[in-house]
Formats: C-alpha cells, structure tokens, sequence
C-alpha cells in the first residue's frame, strides 16, 4: 500500500482554469483602475497601476502553474509548493517594488492600493464563478441549452 503523502493528486487542474479566468477579469476591471489613477495621480499613476495590476496578474497565473505542476507530484508537494510558494511569489513583489520605487514614472501610492484591492476585488468578484463542489472543481459549469428545462 502506497504513502497517501506521495501519490500524485488525481483530477484535472482546475487552478489553472480559474487563474485564465480571473485573468480575464483583470482585463475588464483594467481601464476602470486606469482611469482613477489617472484621475489622481495622472499618467505616473496610470503607468504605475497597469505595472501593478500586471504583477498581480502574473503573481496569479504562476500559484496556479506551480500548484498544479506540484499537484501532479504528491499532496505533500503541493502543500510545501503552496506554503512557500506564497512567500516566494510575495519576495517577488516586493523584489518589483525596489526596483520600480525609484523610476521617474513610479507612485507608491497607487502601487500599494492596486497590488491589495486588485488582489482581493479579483478574489471577491472570482468567487461568484467558482464551484465549491468535488463533482466541478473550478469554475462552474455553464448550463447547455439542451439541459435546460423544457415544458411538457
């Protein structure tokens, strides 16, 4: 009988799902962010906006990946994989931050704002398309017309 601690985590990978989606939520709540920002902080707080929300996106899309590349490996993987890739991925952006702060075009307010509201307004507004069920895991699934109900 094998360890449960090393047997790979069947399924699909519904992370990676859920990232492209909350990725493509970004691109809608995009031009929203940019237009306050450029409202208080004109063009060197758009700049500084579209570089955060493009570090949150990407700070996304690579927990996805490396959740389930580690996934395919064991449970334990993933659960080092996800502990500490959250303190890498965290390193990362403070690493983008030093280098960015001193830039002619870079604001710290409107980087700090939209690196927090975007990750927790991208999580918030995912949640509604998520399924919490192990029969779907990941998003939803999408009524087909020929499931619908239909009159007699």
């Amino acid at each position: 009988m094998a360890d449960a601690g090393i047997m790979p985590v069947a399924g699909g990978e519904p992370e990676l799902a859920i990232a492209r989606d909350i990725a493509k939520r970004a691109v809608w709540a995009l031009p929203a962010a940019l237009a306050v920002s450029g409202l208080i902080w004109q063009m060197d707080g758009v700049i500084t906006t579209a570089f955060a929300i493009a570090i949150v996106v990407a700070n996304f899309l690579a927990a996805a990946y490396m959740n389930s590349r580690a996934a395919r490996i064991s449970a334990a993987v993933l659960g080092a994989v996800a502990m500490f890739g959250f303190l890498i991925r965290l390193g990362l952006v403070f690493i983008a931050f030093f280098l960015a702060k001193d830039a002619p075009w870079f604001e710290v307010v409107p980087f700090g704002l939209t690196i927090v509201t975007t990750h927790l307004g991208l999580l918030f507004w995912e949640m509604k398309y998520v399924s919490a069920s192990l029969a779907f895991p990941g998003l939803k699934p999408t009524a087909s017309p020929s499931l619908a109900h239909k009159e007699p």
